[in-house]
């Protein structure tokens, strides 16, 4: 059980007498209790609000004795909250009983009258077990969506990059929202990474969520979760992304591209710290640091009535405005010998290098595509050169970016697979249109959202 947290526990009898005992005796040892004297009671209960467990009688009809009401509840209690660890209790205990009760889905059996330090004791380790459950779940499901993390460093040795990295020192170990602007590609990402290992939620997920790449249609459900019956679809329940994130960060790229309908719902959260799963009733409180990130330019949204005010105050308690890689120039050549080292390994060219003058070619261009540009020239060059030493030409770079999409699309494409060749295409293309999404799936010929699940399943940056 971690430390300071307050625990609530939903406690049914229908006898009062026993729930103020019950209650007395939790609240000594740092429990809240919810009281309740009826099965209807208990399930209403859980509509409105999250219980860390529940420990519940088996009889509440005057002079029954056969637990029946208190299987039922169990049921009813396992099919809302799966999760939730229960205790069932009774005063005519007997083996068969407690082995129903726990074939059901109960976590253990107390018998009345109760010894204090048993009941307590059963009843941290089921709140235990339920954490570990709960963050079980969330790390695997945190797991899945940052399989496709790139695991770059973050280099920034330019005296331009000194001031961000002098504000990041001292916001970031503090809980405040961070806004991070610049253009596509600069690296706010990375830099959203880097403020979270400096946090002191970095033993917790950075759970990252692309804005422009979920339809208004499945908004609620990504970010805030749905129960099983909430729409066709929802065969079972699904954890939302803030969940996924609580304890720890939740960074918003491409922030700018919410529905406006959607903002007031994000607001909500951002300002209560509480959501409601898509389908459910039940209050949910989540402890979440917001990161986010976008190259528009909100203030003019705001004009334009296309982003809330209020919304962008929640999400600018501190803004950072990333430099481009042509004002970091010193910056080029370290991240250029960073991407050679990670794409030779990917594709099995350790040790190769770039020449003096493939180093001046890169020092030369103007990367309308910041640093993501500059890492997919290198890729490519990895994967075309002849040679273990990059010369100039194997850059495929000059005066305009489109050249290098037309360059890279006229090299013959030795020893790749269909997957290598299929993310040099889109990465050419991305390149091309200078990273806008749209266009580049009209070049490609796809939808939008089919390119989003190309770019999530090779883990490319958006």
């Amino acid at each position: 059980m971690s430390a300071g947290k307050r625990y609530r526990v939903l406690l049914a009898d229908d006898q009062r007498d026993v729930l103020d005992a019950l209650r007395i005796l939790l609240k000594s040892e740092g429990l809240d209790a919810k009281c309740v004297e009826s099965p209807a009671a208990a399930l209403a209960a859980l509509d409105e609000q999250a219980f860390d467990a529940a420990l519940i009688d088996l009889n509440y009809s005057r002079d029954t004795t056969s637990g029946r009401e208190g299987m039922q509840l169990l049921q009813q209690l396992r099919e809302k909250a799966p999760e939730l660890p229960v205790v069932v209790m009774t005063a005519w205990g007997s083996i068969e009983l407690a082995v129903e009760a726990v074939r059901l889905g109960a976590g253990d059996f107390i018998e009345k009258p109760w010894e204090n330090q048993r009941l307590l004791s059963v009843l941290r380790n089921q709140i235990a077990l339920g954490e570990s459950r709960a963050r079980s779940q969330r790390l695997d499901a945190a797991n899945r969506l940052m399989s496709s993390a790139d695991g770059e460093s973050f280099i920034a040795e330019a005296p331009a990059m000194q001031p961000v990295l002098e504000l990041v020192e001292r916001v970031a170990p503090s809980d405040a929202n961070v806004l991070i602007l610049g253009e596509n590609g600069c690296g706010k990402g990375l830099l959203a990474r880097h403020i979270h290992r400096l946090s002191r939620r970095a033993v917790e997920p950075l759970i990252k969520v692309n804005m422009g790449g979920i339809a208004e249609s499945v908004f609620e459900s990504e970010m805030f979760g749905h129960v099983r019956g909430a729409f066709t679809d929802a065969k079972a329940d699904r954890i939302g992304r803030f969940e996924l994130a609580d304890g720890g960060t939740l960074f918003l790229d491409e922030i700018a591209n919410i529905p406006l309908s959607q903002q007031p719902k994000l607001l909500r959260v951002l300002e209560d710290r509480e959501l409601e799963r898509l389908g459910s009733s039940r209050t949910l409180s989540v402890d979440v640091r917001i990161l986010s990130a976008t190259n528009a330019d909100l203030q003019q949204d705001i004009r334009d009535g296309k982003f809330r005010k209020d919304l962008l105050f929640r999400l600018n308690t501190v803004e950072i405005h990333l430099p481009s890689l042509r004002e970091r120039r010193e910056d080029i050549l370290p991240l250029a010998r960073s991407f050679l080292v990670r794409h030779g390994q990917r594709y099995q060219r350790d040790g190769i290098a770039l020449d003096e003058g493939a180093e001046r070619q890169l020092m030369r261009y103007d990367w309308p595509g910041n640093v993501r540009e500059l890492s997919h020239v290198l890729e490519r060059a990895v994967l075309m050169a002849r040679r273990d030493r990059i010369g100039s030409d194997d850059l495929g770079i000059g005066t305009a970016s489109a050249d290098v999409g037309a360059a890279a699309s006229a090299t013959p494409l030795p020893d790749m697979t269909l997957e290598q060749a299929e993310q040099m295409m889109i990465r050419n293309a991305l390149d091309r249109c200078s990273g806008n999404i749209q266009h580049t799936a009209d070049m490609l010929g796809l939808s939008r959202a089919a390119l989003y699940r190309r770019l999530e399943k090779y883990g490319m940056e958006a």
